[in-house]
């Protein structure tokens, strides 16, 4: 057969036929307020309270370069650049277990905190199920429900945490769920924690309706007041999936953490993350192991300063927004965590031409409204203000900023 051939493929120039992206990709929403740029002051001097960012003074910057000299010189470098088992070091696991007091079996490494909630929700939450969410909720978690297309439940949130009786009065009423997710510690972005009778409650409804609990709580090891108000109670249940990482203690670029898992379904995991990535980084596994395990008790030292830290700067914020808008905000200390969750108390105050006109000034902060996922919250009235990374000037200028946006 030759090209000439009447019965030969027609191989004449054509246009390409473009690549589109698959029906999940093309699906993936953007968080309002979380990257759009659009919505950033233009100002080059701006200042931004925005996320939950641990100071750089607060990381151990010289501890893991000492670190990463030792395991050198131990020849350890080798062995850290190869590949290693998916469910993590088992030194690594074995200091988070004695922490966390469970067996080191339950506890499986992952890539920070939202590589947790993803593997989490794929492993538990069906394709179009029903996941029971805070209401404000940290909006990123909405990223994950989209992974398996699944439904909301708003479940209003209250100053001790998640409106536990609202969801029982829901259940018994006849709605099912997958899941509840929920921030129980210094929660984003309402800044409360979940009280340990709620706690208790929350396990009690997981167990009699067969859904499970997922506790984001990447925040906990950094309570500077109040009371802890436990997790042992999530950790012996078997209907609960805890959510840690290092990324506000050690460093987010890391991107290290850790699920405690119900035995059951230790193996589902880690057979699904062989599926995706396979193991987290070797490299940081075998420093950040190396740094723990070498230096009883440094973790807690390190976690002492950098609490007293974050202390100084929410008091600090709440002091300057109390006496440069009295009566205007409403702002409370936190216990613990990096956000101020004030409430507009001005009724003639419009918040969005408020955010505007702070933009305008220099200062950008998440609008609460960003954070509401149903009816019955006074989210559209409150600010999230960040403080982790801010140095006391630079809220002491973001105030004034504020202040002349209020006018």
């Amino acid at each position: 057969m030759t090209l000439t051939d009447p019965a030969a493929p027609d191989i004449s120039p054509r246009p390409p036929v473009p690549l589109v992206p698959a029906a999940l990709a093309q699906g993936l929403t953007v968080p309002k307020g979380f990257g759009d740029q659009s919505l950033l002051s233009p100002r080059p001097d701006a200042i931004r309270l925005l996320g939950g960012i641990p100071d750089p003074s607060a990381l151990p910057l010289a501890e893991l370069r000492e670190s990463l000299g030792e395991v050198w010189d131990a020849d350890g470098a080798a062995a850290a650049l190869q590949y290693s088992g998916s469910h993590g070091f088992e030194g690594l696991r074995g200091w988070i277990a004695a922490r966390e007091g469970v067996d080191p079996r339950r506890i499986l490494i992952t890539n920070g905190g939202m590589h947790g909630l993803s593997l989490t929700v794929q492993a538990l939450v069906e394709r179009g199920g029903r996941v029971a969410v805070d209401n404000p909720v940290y909006p990123l978690f909405l990223r994950t429900l989209e992974l398996v297309g699944a439904d909301t439940l708003p479940v209003p949130v209250e100053a001790d945490g998640l409106d536990v009786e609202h969801l029982a009065r829901r259940l018994a009423d006849g709605e099912r769920i997958a899941a509840v997710y929920t921030v129980p510690d210094f929660h984003n972005p309402s800044q409360g924690t979940l009280s340990a009778a709620k706690r208790a409650a929350l396990v009690e409804l997981a167990e009699r309706y067969g859904f499970v609990v997922i506790a984001d709580d990447p925040y906990r090891e950094l309570r500077f007041g109040g009371t802890d108000q436990g997790r042992q109670v999530f950790f012996g249940s078997e209907h609960v999936v805890h959510v840690n990482t290092f990324t506000k203690t050690l460093g987010p670029g890391l991107r290290l953490g850790w699920l405690v898992l119900p035995d059951h379904l230790v193996d589902a995991f880690v057979r699904l993350r062989n599926r995706q990535d396979s193991h987290s980084s070797t490299f940081v596994q075998t420093l950040v192991e190396h740094l723990l395990v070498s230096r009883p008790g440094w973790f807690d030292a390190t976690l002492t300063e950098a609490r007293e830290l974050y202390r100084h700067r929410a008091e600090l914020l709440v002091a300057e927004l109390a006496a440069r808008l009295p009566g205007r905000l409403d702002a409370t200390v936190p216990e613990g965590g990096f956000f101020l969750w004030p409430r507009i108390t001005d009724d003639a105050v419009d918040a969005r031409a408020l955010h505007a006109r702070a933009s305008a000034e220099g200062i950008d902060y998440q609008q609460g409204e960003f954070f509401v996922t149903g009816p019955g919250t006074d989210s559209a009235r409150r600010l999230r203000l960040a403080y982790g990374d801010r140095t006391d000037d630079e809220l002491r200028t973001a105030v004034e900023r504020l202040a002349r946006a209020f006018g």
